[in-house]
């Protein structure tokens, strides 16, 4: 994406944080696998929103004294004797044209400007990323970064930038829908390919490789998240990844998947027959679950509430569930359905943000309505993108087949 973007991002979250403060924002850095071997790097996404920078260990430090906003980014020096090992560093002429930060500086010089900002007389309050999903959570950078600063500077308030930056991130500016848009595209050809490559007998696994193949030969670095690919009882285990079992004649075929676009994600689920031929049981469940994702998308417009689509959701599964034999009150819906209508879409596969919030233009959500009958081998999900609109939305997936005569006509003809 273009610099201005990443400029807006950080424009747009000064305005929205107190005077005579500073923020300090790390890329993060890859953790150790095994011996001398690292996990792949991806950058913290916070970090990424408002930089635009994908490389490990810098750090961003915006401050506001006065009204008056100041960026610096601190990056890594050149090493000459890593380079031969792992290849150069981003540049300070790159870090400016991708990011549009002017001031950069190397990582050794960041303590110092800490310093001279905390005891120059202004700075009352440092802003950190310190978000926790659980208090089990192992200390992230920030977090042990902000006992650092609360030992040294005791007379400084630290606060949690992270809602701040949820609350921007909810919401996508133009250029990061084209990014989801593009991630959409290359996984709907993806499935595609898969599809037409289907055979029975062969293992899942081998079908995920034709989709491995079709995104990297795109031009696919990463993808959203593991790939579900599912075959008869094995799609009613929501996150199943195994992927090693053979494919059976009368398999229904589940597949939820997504690639990965300069970090912006798409995140699909079709269910279709291995033989290419619904049975009459199998078309009756696919059908109930297809009629509540196009209810659900058609309910969509800004002013709604995300617990209250879910809840009617929710309330139109039993009633499917009802029609198809498998339950007589309402109430005993998850025992064939225990997820969510969907969730935010954007930098993370389950994106940033509050479940309870009122839809506005510019988010993202999935649609992903499911019924999984374990007793008999049965698992459909269908799971779209959808972008909320000035006055509705608009269904970012909507080339991807899903009706029982597209499907079947598909894989006939391949």
């Amino acid at each position: 994406m273009k610099k201005e973007v990443f400029i807006n991002n950080r424009e747009r979250l000064m305005m929205e944080l107190e005077d005579n403060s500073v923020v300090i924002l790390f890329a993060g850095t890859a953790p150790k696998k095994s011996a001398d071997e690292n996990y792949p790097f991806t950058p913290n996404r916070n970090f990424y929103y408002i930089t635009g920078i994908d490389e490990e260990k810098h750090i961003v430090m915006l401050s506001k004294i006065d009204n008056t906003v100041e960026e610096i980014i601190f990056i890594q020096k050149p090493d000459p004797v890593m380079e031969r090992w792992v290849g150069k560093t981003i540049t300070e002429d790159e870090v400016k044209e991708i990011s549009g930060i002017d001031k950069v500086k190397f990582l050794d010089e960041f303590h110092a400007a800490l310093n001279q900002k905390l005891t120059g007389g202004k700075i009352d309050v440092v802003y950190l990323d310190l978000e926790r999903n659980s208090f089990e959570q192992i200390e992230t950078q920030s977090q042990r970064f902000a006992s650092e600063v609360i030992l040294r500077y005791p007379y400084t308030r630290i606060k949690n930038v992270y809602n701040y930056i949820v609350e921007l991130r909810m919401i996508k500016v133009p250029e990061e829908v084209d990014e989801i848009r593009k991630a959409i595209k290359i996984t709907i050809e993806a499935v595609k390919f898969l599809m037409k490559n289907m055979k029975i007998g062969v293992k899942e696994c081998e079908l995920e490789a034709y989709y491995d193949f079709y995104c990297k030969k795109n031009g696919v670095k990463d993808y959203a998240f593991k790939t579900i690919a599912a075959a008869g009882v094995n799609a009613t285990i929501l996150h199943y990844v195994d992927n090693n079992s053979i494919i059976k004649q009368d398999d229904l075929l589940l597949f939820d998947l997504g690639v990965q676009v300069n970090y912006y994600n798409a995140d699909i689920t079709r269910t279709f027959p291995a033989s290419g031929k619904f049975t009459e049981r199998q078309k009756a469940v696919y059908e109930a679950v297809l009629r509540v994702n196009e209810k659900i998308i058609s309910k969509i417009k800004p002013g709604i509430n995300f617990i209250d689509l879910n809840s009617m959701a929710t309330d139109l599964i039993a009633e499917e569930c009802i029609k198809l034999g498998l339950i007589t009150d309402k109430k005993d819906v998850r025992n064939y359905y225990w997820h969510s209508i969907g969730h935010s879409l954007g930098l993370d596969t389950h994106d940033v943000g509050n479940r309870n919030t009122t839809l506005k233009p510019g988010m993202v959500f999935t649609i992903e309505p499911g019924i999984y009958i374990e007793e008999e081998g049965i698992g459909v999900r269908i799971e779209d993108d959808v972008l909320i609109t000035e006055d509705c939305c608009e269904v970012l997936t909507k080339d991807m087949i899903k009706s029982v005569n597209d499907i079947e006509a598909f894989i006939v003809s391949k």
